[in-house]
Parts: structure tokens; C-alpha cells; sequence
């Protein structure tokens, strides 16, 4: 009988296998870390550049549009806000963060 109940121990530790390997285990974490750099991070990063480089590239004269949706001219550029001209004799001083866009000179021939 012992030799039978060995077999049956060896028999059911076959059965059970060992433990996957840990880096199959982490692979579809890998996987799903590589899909939300591709889908979310490296898209945000690249539209905050851009954004960046909008601000940086911001001059007097220039036709802009901020967030919260005045359009206006730069009357003055400052280190963290500008001085936008809205309307005659009307200046509103703004975050250079809230400049959205600048609208192109084919823009604003065509107004």
C-alpha cells in the first residue's frame, strides 16, 4: 500500500504542475502598461509640446484665441501673461496658458 500511495502523491503533484514563470505571469501587464503609453501618455506629451511651443512662439501683433474663447490681438507680451487688445481702447491682461491658438494669416485676411 505505501508504494500505491506514493504513486498517487507523485501523481497528483504531477497534476498540479509547477507555477507559471513570473514573467509570464507579467506580461499582459507589460502589454497593457505599452498600450496606455502609445494611446495616452505619448499623444498627451506630444500635444503639451505643441502647446508649449504656441506660447513660446507668441508675439506682439499676433491674432489669438484664448480658452475661454475671446479673440483678440497681442498688444503687449509679458513673461507669463500677455496684454490682449479685445476691442478699441479695451485691454485685457491674460495667462499666456490660456492662449488656445493663433489664427493664421490666411484666417485673418479672409475676415
Amino acid at each position: 500500500m505505501n508504494s500505491l500511495n506514493a504513486s498517487l502523491f507523485l501523481a497528483q503533484a504531477n497534476a498540479a504542475g509547477a507555477p507559471p514563470n513570473f514573467l509570464v505571469q507579467m506580461a499582459p501587464l507589460f502589454f497593457i502598461g505599452v498600450i496606455f503609453y502609445f494611446l495616452l501618455i505619448r499623444p498627451q506629451q506630444k500635444q503639451r509640446k505643441a502647446h508649449e511651443a504656441l506660447i513660446s512662439s507668441v508675439k506682439t501683433g499676433d491674432k489669438v484665441v484664448t480658452s475661454s474663447g475671446i479673440h483678440g490681438m497681442i498688444a503687449n507680451v509679458k513673461d507669463k501673461t500677455v496684454l490682449l487688445r479685445v476691442a478699441d481702447n479695451v485691454k485685457i491682461e491674460v495667462d499666456k496658458a490660456a492662449i488656445t491658438g493663433v489664427e493664421k494669416e490666411s484666417d485673418a485676411k479672409a475676415s
